[in-house]
């Protein structure tokens, strides 16, 4: 049962990396919580014009400190863990079980506490704390750093996230089956993380066999990939593509509607990609295996464009019609087969 999981404890080591900025309780962090439902408002209509998806509605719009979204990411988390593992539990758990209930635990609050001070903002239908949820957090302290440490203009800044966060909307919401698309690929993660009997073995043959070959221990994918089961690679991979795609048509749509509607577009991608390619970050993200991440930044967006460029932008519509047509890992990096495959 997921009362029986230590999310708590989950809490309170998010909590002690995390930290919180110096501004977020003042009323600058008051005006950015009234400004931004407007932004997010113009964001969207903008987004619809440019990728033909819908966007019922509106989502709730919530500024938020890092802790409170350490706290809600924690509620998703606690949900789909129930959700995909019914029988995980205190009582019903073997000793193996019971650490790697542990281990994860932890490994969860670690993550959410280093990224929850560098997230800026967050569509929440992927993870939501609720089944019907349909809104965008944005974690105030870090804007309003990024805007003073940068001196960005705060138009032009929120305008540029309200862009990126209401292009994952119209994924999520205008795709009609993405989102339990999603949500299966991520229980299927989750139903392979229990540690096993076997696994330890393979984990030591895989040190052993990089050790011989005089190769990396750990590739992009971190201590994810490292202790993934057969079964659980193939399902990272199915993630990976998808969140390049996801990411990368976020990014191309923010890029170019910033093109053309914010003056400061060129200055504030250029720092923010430099912010993704500090060394001593990326040296973290390799070693937690969100190094990912950062590589589904850059082959999405350079399989956008290269998709445009071999036939057009409206060939990316394809990958919203059907799970079969979405582009694989391999697909992700060689375009032309995947514009080959839908036509």
């Amino acid at each position: 049962m997921t009362d029986e999981l230590p999310w708590p404890f989950a809490g309170r080591v998010a909590g002690l990396i995390a930290g919180e900025y110096e501004l977020a309780g003042s009323y600058h962090f008051e005006h950015l919580a009234e400004s931004l439902p407007d932004v997010v408002a113009s964001a969207s209509s903008m987004v619809v014009e440019a990728t033909g998806l819908e966007l019922p509605g509106a989502p709730a719009v919530a500024v938020v400190s890092r802790r409170d979204w350490v706290d809600r990411n924690i509620g998703g988390y606690t949900k789909m863990v129930g959700d995909a593992l019914p029988a995980f539990n205190a009582e019903q758990s073997t000793p193996a079980e019971a650490i790697s209930r542990r281990l994860v635990v932890t490994e969860v609050g670690a993550l959410l506490g280093f990224l929850s001070k560098r997230v800026l903002g967050q569509y929440e239908l992927v993870l939501p704390a609720e089944d019907e949820a349909d809104s965008i957090a944005f974690v105030g302290g870090n804007i309003l750093s990024m805007e003073r440490s940068n001196q960005f203009s705060p138009v032009d800044f929120r305008m540029w996230i309200a862009l990126h966060e209401s292009a994952h909307r119209a994924q999520f919401v205008g795709v009609p089956w993405m989102r339990e698309y999603f949500r299966g690929l991520i229980s299927e993660m989750i139903e392979h993380s229990k540690v096993n009997d076997g696994r330890f073995g393979r984990m030591y043959a895989r040190v052993r066999d990089a050790r011989r070959a005089s190769e990396p221990i750990l590739d992009e994918r971190g201590l994810m990939g490292f202790v993934a089961t057969e079964a659980q690679s193939e399902t990272l991979d199915r993630v990976q593509a998808l969140m390049s795609l996801l990411e990368g048509h976020g990014h191309f749509v923010m890029d170019r509607i910033g093109e053309r509607v914010l003056t400061s577009q060129a200055r504030m991608s250029a720092i923010l990609k430099n912010r993704r390619n500090d060394p001593r970050v990326q040296a973290l993200f390799r070693l937690t295996g969100i190094e990912m991440k950062m590589r589904q930044y850059a082959e999405g967006e350079q399989f956008i464009a290269e998709v445009e460029r071999i036939a057009s932008l409206a060939v990316i519509d394809a990958a919203w019609e059907k799970p079969e047509a979405l582009p694989s890992l391999t697909e992700i990096r060689d375009p032309e087969a995947w514009v080959r495959r839908v036509g």
